[in-house]
């Protein structure tokens, strides 16, 4: 493949899984493609990545290739044209009592904790179900040069952590977790918001959200947040 929409600039050896059940729309089957573990990835190389639609999940680099579906549509937000919706900005006056703090490394026992009770109570259906120490490690506890990790305290009291990678022009949301009795406090919106705001400190260009599926409810919230960016057809498109 080629990572450069302009032009080739490498060509990258893509490893592809056998077809298995797809996670998010039921009856169809879905197949990964991860860019070969082997090859060094810099954080050009990353960004370039990115927005040809690839993803990190843990070591590896990936994105959907499933034959005729493309329902996986990737989303990024260009944060100089973001507007806070009315709901959002409750969001963050409920969120001001909370200390922020990035980090790039984390007491794995303190937040397996968190995550584990998040996944137990809001993910029982998934394949992160059941939740592990090793699966947490290897999923998000292993930092990449660029990542950070922003976590949100009450007092001392660890409540939530929202995994992002810095690129050389964006923020890439990879994950976020938190304890599941602050859910008033809407925290997996307050984290993105967060992220928004920290792009436009850096003078980053777009925050990552990950894929956007059209027929998947646990997908909708991406477009609350407006205007969005999707990747249609090779092409980001600026969506309403």
């Amino acid at each position: 493949m080629s990572t450069d929409q302009s032009g080739p600039i490498q060509q990258i050896k893509l490893l592809k899984t056998a077809p298995h059940a797809c996670s998010y729309l039921n009856g169809r089957e879905a197949s990964t493609a991860f860019v070969d573990p082997e090859l060094e990835i810099d954080s050009d190389l990353y960004a370039r990545l990115s927005e040809n639609g690839f993803r990190r999940s843990g070591p590896y680099i990936y994105t959907p290739m499933c034959g005729d579906c493309v329902a996986c549509v990737s989303a990024r937000i260009p944060v100089d044209l973001f507007a806070h919706s009315r709901s959002q900005r409750r969001c963050v006056k409920a969120n001001s009592d909370l200390k922020v703090i990035c980090v790039n490394s984390i007491d794995i026992t303190e937040h397996y904790t968190v995550y584990a009770d998040y996944i137990n109570h809001r993910h029982a259906d998934g394949d992160m179900y059941p939740p592990t120490t090793e699966q947490f490690v290897d999923f998000l506890g292993t930092a990449w040069d660029c990542t950070q990790f922003v976590e949100f305290r009450v007092d001392t009291k660890l409540i939530g952590c929202a995994i992002i990678d810095v690129l050389p022009d964006a923020i890439s949301a990879i994950y976020t977790y938190f304890d599941p009795n602050e859910e008033r406090r809407g925290l997996g919106k307050f984290a993105v918001l967060y992220q928004i705001a920290m792009a436009k400190e850096l003078a980053l260009s777009h925050v990552y959200l990950g894929y956007w599926i059209e027929d998947c409810k646990k997908m909708s919230y991406k477009r609350q947040y407006q205007p969005i960016e999707l990747l249609q057809e090779n092409t980001w498109k600026l969506t309403e």
